[in-house]
């Protein structure tokens, strides 16, 4: 029996026009085209497809970016379908000039770049992580330039410990109403790659888990005051309560609720 799982949004970042999520276990595509680029990785199973009159697929770990106006198809190549998990991207992430490479390589045999994406969909799931997903999106496109022109990529320029403690201060001013990696690069005059690199190097972790670790703290001291936790996700910068229940069970090991409870 032909059975289908599907869900789909439009998260809050920059460069991602849509994220869809599904398992399929007979349905198949016909030839078709997308205005953007299909980063796609599978789950389960596998996808056989065409693609400029060369047949492709996606072995288990491998990841396929597909190119914009470029006809392509998919069909299952197993007899249980498959699972997938598709990332679009407009122009501003890769532009017409990868679409060449891209129809020449489409399948990237990349462990690395394929955990990225995966960390990245996580991040798309929950609102307020933002800032994560953006710092994962740089360098998952700068890891897809890499592979498409190896030739246009510039070698990494020496720490800028400079910049990273600039970023450190815009966190710590804007910890509450938080700040977009595409903002911070502009005030800092940095490019968002450079400065997640900058940073990461410097102290040992990204901006992001920067950011939330000092929310938590900030949650942790106003629970502690008395503050409802209700009260305290507004107050400690996260986007709800349960944002605030995920990051603070993850970095404490118990909930707000529990945490000090005597």
């Amino acid at each position: 029996m032909a059975r289908q799982q599907v869900s789909a949004w439009r998260p809050q970042v920059p460069g991602v026009v849509e994220v869809f999520h599904a398992h399929f276990t007979e349905h198949t595509y016909p030839m078709h085209v997308h205005d953007v680029w299909t980063l796609l990785i599978v789950d389960d199973g596998a996808v056989r497809y065409d693609l400029n009159r060369h047949e492709r697929g996606t072995p288990h770990g491998t990841v396929s970016l597909l190119p914009p106006q470029v006809p392509h198809n998919g069909s299952p190549a197993t007899s249980h379908g498959f699972r997938k998990r598709v990332l679009y991207l407009d122009l501003t992430q890769l532009d017409e000039s990868f679409i060449g490479p891209a129809v020449d390589g489409p399948d990237l045999a990349d462990g690395l770049l394929r955990r990225r994406i995966g960390q990245l969909h996580t991040a798309l799931a929950h609102r307020g992580d933002e800032l994560e997903a953006q710092s994962r999106l740089a360098l998952i496109r700068e890891r897809l330039r890499t592979h498409l022109r190896p030739g246009l990529v510039a070698r990494r320029p020496a720490p800028d410990h400079g910049v990273a403690h600039r970023l450190r201060e815009l966190l710590d001013a804007r910890l509450l109403q938080g700040v977009t990696l595409d903002e911070a690069a502009k005030l800092l005059h940095a490019h968002p790659t450079h400065l997640v690199r900058a940073f990461s190097g410097a102290f040992g972790i990204a901006p992001h888990q920067y950011l939330t670790a000092r929310r938590v703290d900030r949650a942790r001291g106003l629970l502690l005051d008395g503050r409802p936790p209700g009260e305290v996700a507004a107050a400690a910068g996260f986007y709800d309560q349960s944002h605030l229940n995920r990051h603070f069970t993850r970095l404490v090991g118990t909930t707000p609720g529990r945490f000090g409870g005597r």
